[in-house]
């Protein structure tokens, strides 16, 4: 809606997972590296964790491109409680046949999947997304299927992602064994007041803006509102440019940011970190 106004080829702020708008701050090159280091010398198990909305998802796929000629990965998004059959999600991430299979021949399915990968010269990686959500008896079945392997190369790796309670549930005493295989575990920290603008501007080069599009104030504020969790960076961002736009700023400023804020908040949904009013904002 407001692109042409602004002279952008794109949407900067989009909620959806993008790769290719990932900006690589310390914390995500510290990540990034640390996983395809370890992923690449043989692991079981890694473990990024973090806040809601801080990135996780799109570095993973970042990091998913990055070993493609490597790895042949699947990806369990949707992870719950009560996810019935495993093997037949993992069956599904790796687009194989899973109906109409009992366990036995599901795994039996997955170990040849495996094999025929190995064979030919292809590591297989499993990602499981929200992780935090799994119960113990599950996690503790993904601790068994990280006994396949072959020699003394494990051929199933995985990456548990999800929020800081996964960090408190593997260290239940009942998954110590679990834990002990874990090679590694990275909390991914929110942005910096200096990463946030620079967040704010990779995104917007991304989309095709050529000018400073946000006041140094307007880009403080957002900081100090979202807590530097980059989802809520989007989310206050677009609305900022929109209420900017509707009342033909060429710029948005901190006034901007606090009236879109406040329009946003009535209802009270919108998560921010920082309750002081935005009204309080001035120009």
């Amino acid at each position: 809606m407001y692109e042409a106004f602004y002279g952008l080829k794109a949407k900067p702020f989009s909620l959806l997972p993008d790769p290719d708008f990932i900006y690589p701050t310390k914390k995500h090159r510290m990540a990034m590296a640390l996983l395809e280091y370890t992923l690449l010398n043989g692991a079981p198990f890694c473990v990024l964790t973090g806040e809601i909305g801080s990135g996780k998802t799109t570095l993973v796929q970042h990091l998913l491109q990055q070993l493609e000629k490597t790895f042949t990965a699947g990806v369990i998004s949707h992870t719950h409680a009560t996810i019935g059959e495993l093997l037949q999600w993992i069956l599904m991430s790796f687009g194989l046949e899973y109906r109409n299979k009992n366990k036995t021949e599901c795994y039996q399915t997955l170990i040849e999947f495996l094999d025929q990968q190995h064979q030919q010269g292809k590591r297989s990686l499993l990602v499981v997304d929200e992780a935090q959500n799994l119960g113990i008896q599950t996690l503790e079945e993904l601790r068994m299927l990280s006994n396949i392997n072959i020699g003394q190369r494990h051929i199933l790796q995985m990456i548990l992602v999800g929020q800081p309670q996964l960090r408190t549930k593997l260290q239940d005493a009942s998954l110590e064994q679990f834990a002990q295989r874990i090679a590694l575990c990275y909390h991914l920290e929110p942005l910096s007041p200096g990463e946030t603008g620079n967040y704010i501007r990779h995104r917007l080069q991304k989309a095709g803006a050529t000018r400073e599009l946000f006041t140094a104030d307007a880009i403080d504020l957002i900081h100090r509102k979202t807590g530097g969790i980059p989802r809520l960076i989007n989310i206050v961002s677009d609305l900022s440019l929109l209420f900017a736009y509707t009342e033909e700023k060429e710029t948005v400023s901190a006034a901007a940011v606090g009236e879109a804020i406040r329009i946003e908040s009535v209802n009270g949904i919108l998560p921010l970190k920082d309750p002081s009013p935005a009204e309080e904002v001035g120009s």
